[in-house]
């Protein structure tokens, strides 16, 4: 008897969804990566991607091996609580040392120019 056999079926198509849905979600946070213009636009797309995608594969996963070992795995939460904590704080620390460096070498026109094409954007 294989894994695929003891499988339900409902589960099987639930974590296909989320797996699907996480590595979607990964590369267009990649692919926003390689579109953007400049830093402060390029380092939104894939902190928000990874996070989102990390999270969608993660539950994916908690799901798959509670189903197959019939009791609850709550492992991946610690990874998930990590990954949620740590990429929008080092999202934070990126920008604001890019915004350090831009003022300090008075290079303030990269700055002038994301704030104004976010806000022509909208």
């Amino acid at each position: 008897m294989t894994l695929a056999e003891e499988f339900p079926t409902w589960a099987a198509l639930l974590v296909s969804m989320l797996l699907l849905l996480g590595t979607s979600l990964s590369l267009t946070g990649s692919l926003g990566l390689l579109r953007l213009r400049n830093f402060y636009q390029r380092v939104h797309a894939p902190t928000l991607g990874a996070t989102l995608g990390a999270g969608c594969l993660l539950f994916a996963s908690m799901i798959f091996f509670s189903v197959l070992q019939t009791r609850p795995i709550v492992h991946e939460v610690l990874i998930a609580v990590f990954v949620t904590v740590t990429t929008p704080i080092t999202l934070m620390v990126l920008v604001r040392a890019a915004v350090h460096r831009d003022r300090s070498e008075g290079n303030l026109d990269e700055l002038d120019r994301s704030k104004t094409s976010n806000q022509s954007g909208r």
